[in-house]
């Protein structure tokens, strides 16, 4: 095996992990979470393999020992969908801004042939309140109070937040994975707040979708970020000094010709 090869194998499926708990959903937490414990890598440092972390931890599902990174897992049967559904909405709000607020691995499975097909990492500097969906309240049977639980809709995470391990049941190899990682860890210096701006512009910078682009390129998508902060009136002046932040940092660069970005990271 080549160094840059991941250490799994997608084929390896869900029917050779035994089926313990009564429901199904427990079955498909225990199997994924095995297959997760028995061949992913750490996407951050590219340790050989990550930790479970204990049962009912309040965050995570996983920790790599080598840089302490955690990781949460949600998995599906069929496609990944722009919404993934998650735990209480306030104490998802709390845990944006915590040291400890995991990554997010968000996997796909076909039952019927015992197979990953699809596992994406977002890397928890993507995260922001603008990608936390509340629900409305419920009522859970023997509960007194009402219970608000949220989607995260990682379909608003800019492409380079989402970061593909598995396509198509065909793995990503390592170094492509770890590169994709650290050409974005920039973000993790951006407090919340200025984040989401950076987030928003680096969207619709693919948006684009072309890797060299001019600033008026980038100004079409001047409406939907005055919809995003509609409080802002002064949206292309923030619009250059993001870009500007971008270049700076690295994701970005100036061509010879006035007013021309290149995207240094795809």
């Amino acid at each position: 095996m080549a160094e840059d090869d991941p250490p799994w194998n997608p084929s390896f499926g869900f029917a050779e992990e035994q089926a313990v708990f009564r429901g199904p959903t427990q079955n498909i937490r225990a199997q994924s979470e095995g297959w997760v414990a028995a061949h992913m890598f750490c996407p951050a440092c590219g340790a050989a393999r990550l930790c479970p972390l204990p049962n009912n931890s309040p965050v995570g599902d996983f920790v790599c020992e080598d840089c302490a990174e955690e990781f949460e897992l949600k998995a599906k049967g069929g496609r990944l969908g722009p919404k993934i559904l998650d735990g209480a909405y306030g104490a998802m709000m709390l845990r944006l801004s915590a040291r400890n607020n995991p990554s997010l691995f968000a996997m796909s499975y076909d039952k019927a042939e015992s197979r990953v097909t699809d596992l994406i990492v977002v890397p928890k500097h993507f995260f922001t309140p603008e990608i936390i969906e509340k629900k409305n309240p419920t009522l859970p049977k023997g509960r007194s109070n009402p219970w608000i639980g949220c989607h995260i809709l990682i379909g608003q995470v800019p492409v380079s937040g989402r970061i593909p391990l598995v396509t198509g049941g065909a793995p990503v190899p390592k170094g492509e994975v770890l590169s994709r990682w650290q050409s974005t860890l920039f973000l993790k210096d951006t407090s919340l707040k200025a984040r989401g701006w950076l987030l928003a512009v680096m969207t619709a910078v693919e948006a684009v979708g072309k890797a060299e682009f001019t600033i008026d390129e980038v100004y079409a998508h001047e409406a939907t970020l005055s919809a995003l902060y509609p409080d802002n009136n002064n949206v292309r002046p923030k619009i250059r000094q993001q870009l500007q932040v971008l270049r700076d940092r690295g994701w970005l660069e100036f061509t010879e010709r006035r007013g021309t970005y290149r995207r240094a990271t795809s």
